[in-house]
């Protein structure tokens, strides 16, 4: 509410209390002066009793209020649901069976053990844990790869994936200005956002076919092709976001190809390493194939999924280069891009993240747990593709949901059906369709596709 001020009148030039001297409990008798007055403060004139009245009007009144987020606002609407029955299958987040978070065995010993080595919380260097980058290098590449051994990887540690992301497209805008990005069509949400936030120009390359719930492969290879020689071509390492659909080893291999007949830069996003198959060799296939056959490469890491530190922030940003000198040369400028933006990375989950990695005893605890948890999403991939089948009596073919990998499921629903999703049945889920099954459970399978059935062959 704007506030009013009575101030006091002499035979001089309309005199006004002062917002200085009020806050003082003084009075100023002095001259208004024009050029010092508020701009938010209007005088209005009665007789010998001036009005000041001070407005309410924002500095930042052209700001206008930005959509909620696509992912994080479907929790948020999880949350006010009431309904029993209700279910988050939105946010890529691992759930137990109970649909509880999960902390793993080996991280919660890891964290006793730093609490135990009683280290100190001292600033980090910019480009992170030495130790961290180490490991994580070995981890995505191989410890043995010879561009680990030739010192040819310029590693950095960011905050987990999309931090990561961020640098990389800073570098890209700073270094290769006009080049563009290319993204697979869908992709994870935030791409674009890190893509346009860091004014990196994008395209999209055709991904998902809605005809066969699959990989539009050729469309994929054409759109390659015609991109503008020395793109950069943004890859999903595993477990494609949010479809997962993943080439075959046959199919990276021409997409690898392409790529190197192109000129282009490929640049892996990797936040399911060892998640998805439950081999961390394995899902680090396609990104060492590029490596091997000696190109420059791009690779972004998270460890918010395999070793469950959502909230830890941890990740890297690796560089491939063809020289040692190159690396050096790449690792002192994404230092320099970080230095404004966040100055150094947080130590704690780096040095989880070190620990397993670097004990032999707590990796294999690690790969286990892995395991278990990659093997747990299977196994409910495979109840609801039983549910399905065996309630939908319209003969429709629901085999896409076993072709699929990782946490994720694409449906096929469009935007009305999981509205109805929603609005009926309290499943929350992104508009796109694709559905969490990291956060289902086996017992609520069969409820799922009731909703499923129903969304797909009720709403058009």
């Amino acid at each position: 509410m704007a506030s009013t001020l009575l101030s006091l009148a002499s035979a001089t030039p309309s005199a006004s209390l002062s917002f200085h001297e009020i806050n003082k409990g003084k009075l100023n008798l002095g001259c208004i002066n024009k050029e010092k007055t508020n701009p938010f403060v209007k005088a209005k004139s009665f007789g010998r009793v001036s009005m000041v009245v001070a407005s309410n009007m924002s500095r930042f009144e052209g700001i206008t209020m930005a959509p909620p987020d696509p992912i994080l606002g479907v929790s948020e609407a999880f949350k006010a649901d009431n309904h029993e029955l209700k279910l988050n299958l939105g946010v890529g987040a691992y759930r137990t069976e109970e649909l509880q978070p999960h902390v793993l065995d080996v991280v919660k010993k890891a964290d006793k053990l730093l609490l135990e080595k009683g280290e100190n919380r001292e600033y980090l260097p910019i480009e992170g844990l030495a130790a961290f980058n180490k490991v994580t290098a070995e981890l995505l590449f191989g410890a043995d790869n010879p561009v680990i051994k030739q010192q040819r990887v310029a590693t950095v540690q960011g905050l987990s994936g999309t931090g990561s992301l961020r640098l990389a497209a800073a570098l890209i805008e700073r270094y290769f200005p006009g080049a563009k990005v290319l993204i697979s069509s869908p992709t994870w949400g935030n791409h674009k956002n890190i893509f346009n936030d860091a004014r990196v120009p994008w395209l999209e390359y055709r991904y998902y076919d809605p005809k066969t719930v699959g990989l539009d492969f050729e469309g994929m290879i054409a759109d390659i092709k015609a991109a503008p020689e020395g793109s950069f071509i943004l890859l999903h390492g595993c477990a494609h976001n949010p479809t997962g659909i993943d080439p075959t080893p046959e199919q990276w291999g021409v997409i690898a190809d392409v790529i190197q007949e192109k000129n282009h830069i490929p640049f892996f996003d990797i936040a399911y390493q060892g998640f998805a198959s439950g081999s961390l060799d394995t899902d680090a296939a396609s990104v060492r194939m590029f490596v091997a056959r000696g190109m420059e490469v791009i690779a972004a890491q998270s460890y918010s999924k395999n070793l469950g530190l959502y909230a830890e922030r941890i990740g890297a940003i690796n560089v491939v280069c063809s020289s040692p000198e190159a690396a050096a040369r790449v690792k002192s400028q994404l230092k320099r891009i970080a230095r404004p933006m966040y100055s150094n990375p947080p130590v704690h989950g780096a040095r989880i993240v070190a620990n397993i990695v670097g004990d032999s005893a707590l990796f294999k605890e690690w790969n286990a747990e892995m395991e278990m948890m990659a093997g747990r999403i299977k196994n409910v991939r495979h109840k609801l593709f039983d549910s399905l089948s065996s309630k939908d009596k319209s003969g429709k073919d629901w085999s896409f949901v076993l072709k699929q990998i990782g946490m994720f499921s694409f449906s096929g629903l469009n935007k009305p059906q999981c509205d109805n999703m929603t609005n009926k049945w309290h499943v929350y889920m992104t508009k796109d369709g694709r559905i969490s099954l990291a956060g289902l459970s086996l017992a609520k399978c069969e409820y799922l596709a009731d909703a499923i059935i129903d969304s797909y062959h009720n709403v058009s």
